[in-house]
């Protein structure tokens, strides 16, 4: 089997066997196809695309090319969670211990923040001691007392997709919905969970735009988590806005903390909610959405959702004392407040620009590996619909630098669009795919 004649053949628009995919990364990730040859492949991949097993089978080569978790040690059916990114997403740390709390082990591997969407490793980190490196050993017993553990994602899942992600960021390759559905999917496969609830972003502060190329990836991740033995469910939520009223590191944490004693933003309940419903149904601990939506609200009601979340903390090492004690949060310097210069209406915050401003301030990463300012970031003050006043305050800018703040009000007044009626009503869940 040559490398050039798989090329040529997906060059022409044929369908690639099992055997070539399979050939193709395996020694791709041993280093014998050279990087030109892969970038050859991956272009034509771009433009040929890749039907429905194909995408399966480079999910499956992808998945099997490093370490499987095997997790069979932990009771219990095991529930994941993956976002697509976004700004303000807040839910691994509010939805995790709502599902945890009704006896569904979670084990959620993240990543880091980079650019305008935020990571929860970053966030966790805010709390001082939090250690997000556990043992193998160490994560399974976490996860068998208190039901819940989010780590690090450890370099030896999934190697063939590291590889190949680093080579679409510079050949212009990323934007192919198969490519993006099997480097998702390889990663959360191979952290060894019995079922998965993707929350599929769509909108200006998403990787996808419109609805049509999320509702495609939405459904290429299913059909692959589907057809590899893993019950998937999709969930396409909006990320016109930013979700909640927080962007920002420590300014995050403090929402989720806020949420679960039930003070927190109705848009980010919501979607913990819809999405944890779906877990609990998945992990078989209530027969209906409905029941379980009762469920995980209970959680909030009697606390046993912050409990656990201070549970976790502890179990990893953190000062639990933080989610009932704020102020011990990393703290900004300055605190800036950005007044409205007009009447009306919030017609549109753009998501993905709201990321960037809060990056800018120190909050995110413009390349990999850079550090970061826990606690800068902007908090909002008006959302999408609400009546805004000359002299209203919009947004706070939390920040360490006062140049850097100075931009941020200018740039932020540039992205509220305030007009004289409210008309479009935008949705927060699109659809449910399963």
């Amino acid at each position: 089997m040559r490398m050039y004649d798989i090329i040529l053949k997906k060059r022409n628009g044929k369908e690639l066997s099992t055997e070539e995919i399979n050939f193709f990364i395996d020694n791709y990730t041993k280093g014998i196809i050279p990087d030109y040859q892969a970038s050859a492949l991956l272009m034509a991949i771009y433009f040929k695309k890749m039907n429905n097993r194909e995408t399966v089978d480079l999910t499956k080569a992808m998945l099997n090319s490093g370490e499987i978790l095997d997790l069979s040690k932990i009771q219990g059916i095991k529930v994941d969670k993956h976002s697509t990114g976004g700004v303000g997403d807040t839910t691994t740390l509010v939805l995790a211990p709502m599902v945890a709390a009704l006896g569904i082990p979670i084990v959620k591997m993240s990543g880091r923040g980079l650019g305008h969407t935020g990571g929860t490793i970053d966030k966790l980190e805010s709390i001082k001691g939090f250690s997000v490196e556990l043992t193998k050993e160490k994560l399974i017993e976490n996860v068998n007392n208190i039901k819940m553990a989010v780590v690090s994602q450890t370099g030896n899942l999934a190697p063939a997709d590291k590889k190949l992600y680093a080579l679409r960021d510079v050949t212009a390759t990323v934007e192919n919905t198969s490519l993006i559905a099997s480097s998702i999917m390889s990663k959360k496969l191979a952290a060894g969970c019995d079922a998965i609830v993707l929350d599929v972003k769509v909108g200006q502060g998403a990787f996808m735009k419109d609805l049509v190329s999320a509702r495609e990836l939405a459904l290429q991740m299913v059909n692959i988590g589907n057809s590899l033995g893993k019950k998937t469910v999709a969930i396409i939520s909006d990320m016109n806005e930013p979700l909640g009223y927080a962007i920002g590191n420590t300014l995050e944490f403090k929402e989720a903390i806020e949420t679960l004693k039930g003070r927190g933003p109705s848009d980010l309940l919501e979607l913990c909610l819809e999405l944890g419903s779906n877990m609990v149904v998945l992990g078989k601990k209530a027969g209906t959405l409905e029941e379980a939506r009762k469920m995980l609200k209970q959680t909030i009601i009697n606390g046993s959702a912050l409990r656990k979340l201070k549970e976790f903390i502890t179990m990893q090492c953190g000062d639990a004392s933080y989610v009932d004690d704020v102020t011990k949060f990393p703290k900004a310097k300055y605190v800036k407040i950005v007044k409205s210069q007009q009447e009306g209406y919030v017609f549109e915050i753009n998501a993905e620009n709201m990321g960037v401003i809060a990056m800018e301030l120190g909050s995110g990463r413009s390349v990999k590996g850079g550090t970061i300012d826990l606690s800068v970031g902007i908090v909002l003050n008006k959302k999408r619909g609400d009546k805004v006043c000359k002299g209203d305050i919009l947004a706070y800018i939390y920040a360490n630098d006062e140049v850097k703040a100075q931009k941020a009000e200018k740039d932020i007044l540039e992205n509220y669009i305030i007009g004289e009626n409210y008309k479009k009503e935008i949705p927060l869940i699109y659809e449910v795919i399963k």
